[in-house]
C-alpha cells in the first residue's frame, strides 16, 4: 500500500479539523435547528449502514447455478 502523499495528508486533516469545528458549533445553534440536523443525520447514517449490509448479503446471495461443482467417475 504506497503512504499518501503531503497533499491527501493535508486535505484530510483539514476535513476532520473542519467537521470536528461543525460538532463543536452545534452548542451554541439554536436547539431547534440542532435537533432537526442532529435528527436527519441519524437517518442518514441509519440508512447508509442499512444499505451497505443489505448489498453485502445479496453478494453472498449468488445464485447462479451454473458454478456449480461437478465430479467425473
Amino acid at each position: 500500500m504506497a503512504k499518501p502523499t503531503i497533499r491527501q495528508r493535508i486535505v484530510r486533516t483539514a476535513a476532520a479539523v473542519l467537521i470536528g469545528g461543525t460538532c463543536f458549533q452545534l452548542g451554541s445553534c439554536d436547539p431547534t435547528v440542532r435537533d432537526t440536523l442532529l435528527t436527519g443525520l441519524e437517518t442518514t447514517a441509519g440508512t447508509l449502514a442499512q444499505t451497505f449490509v443489505t448489498a453485502f448479503f445479496v453478494s453472498l446471495n449468488n445464485n447462479d447455478t451454473s458454478q456449480t461443482l461437478t465430479t467425473t467417475p
